[in-house]
């Protein structure tokens, strides 16, 4: 990937509802805007990510979205409240950025979660979007996440399900867990929080690395990261079954590159089929050698090239 790099500018920004979003500028100030758009819900941006995107071409902009990595109230605070953390006050928290920051039109960048609110922000602000680069597509559909929760992923990682799955024995994780999570009992929200985080951790690799599980089993992340995304899929991520593919006409004439791991057990290829099945113009990557995570060697490549191919002359 390209070098390290630090912000040259970073705040936090008032979104309204009690919530302060942290946002961070990199690369070139005159440079092609791209916003970068991290997945979870609840996973928080990292420096590793400001690397996906040649710095001497881009005006990168990361944030962490509501309620996770830099930005506050943290979902592991106690008392903190989900109830204004949607998929619709995130797509205006990215329309707050881009007036605070005097962008007028951008490259959106999103893998996993964030190719869903990618999704969802260019339909419904496409005259803001230049080129779509999307990464382990995810469309919040039922059949989506019975696979990941219903036991069906769980068919290849029988000994990681189970610890999940035992938590809820009436079958139904993602029910069971929101009481879980939310009681406010920490010896009762504490282990079902680790238990959720490290299911995604430990099957979001094509190798399972330890680094990446350990890190979702860290308390603090991990109580976050289940309580956003938990609560995301819980309630279908205020999405009509289906809309993003529905309303994918809304982005004609926007180029697009999607990147799929062949072997992604999180967010399995068909969505990505069926996406850019359904977009003219959009071009499907395939890495025959990858699962999910984006800075898998295969998938890395796919989406250095694609933001190469999108960025402006020197």
């Amino acid at each position: 990937m390209y070098p390290e790099i630090e912000p040259y500018d970073q705040g936090m920004l008032d979104v309204g509802d009690g919530n302060r979003v942290y946002w961070e500028v990199c690369g070139n100030p005159y440079g092609k805007p791209v916003v970068f758009l991290h997945g979870g819900p609840g996973g928080g941006c990292s420096p590793v990510q400001r690397r996906l995107f040649d710095p001497s071409a881009y005006r990168i902009v990361l944030f962490d979205q509501r309620g996770c990595g830099r930005s506050v109230p943290h979902m592991s605070d106690p008392g903190a409240d989900l109830s204004a953390n949607t998929t619709w006050h995130l797509v205006s928290d990215i329309e707050k950025i881009r007036e605070h920051l005097g962008v007028d039109r951008w490259q959106v960048f999103g893998g996993s979660w964030g190719s869903t609110l990618a999704l969802a922000y260019a339909q419904s602000h496409p005259e803001r979007v230049t080129e779509m680069v999307l990464r382990g597509v995810f469309l919040l559909r039922r059949k989506e996440l019975d696979w990941y929760y219903g036991g069906g992923a769980g068919f290849l990682f029988p000994e990681r399900w189970d610890l999940v799955a035992a938590l809820a024995p009436d079958g139904d994780v993602i029910g069971t867990y929101a009481r879980l999570l939310n009681d406010p009992d920490p010896t009762v929200h504490g282990p079902a929080a680790v238990a959720w985080s490290v299911w995604e951790g430990s099957t979001i690799t094509l190798l399972e690395r330890p680094e990446v599980v350990a890190a979702h089993a860290d308390p603090r992340y991990a109580l976050a990261f289940a309580r956003i995304e938990n609560h995301y899929f819980h309630h279908r991520g205020w999405l009509e079954e289906g809309q993003l593919l529905r309303d994918v006409g809304r982005l004609a004439g926007i180029p697009a590159v999607i990147v799929q791991g062949r072997y992604d057990v999180a967010t399995p290829a068909v969505s990505a089929w069926e996406l850019h099945r359904a977009w003219p113009g959009s071009e499907l990557v395939v890495v025959p050698d990858a699962g999910h995570a984006f800075d898998e060697p295969g998938i890395r490549r796919a989406l250095l090239n694609a933001t190469d191919r999108f960025r402006p002359e020197r």
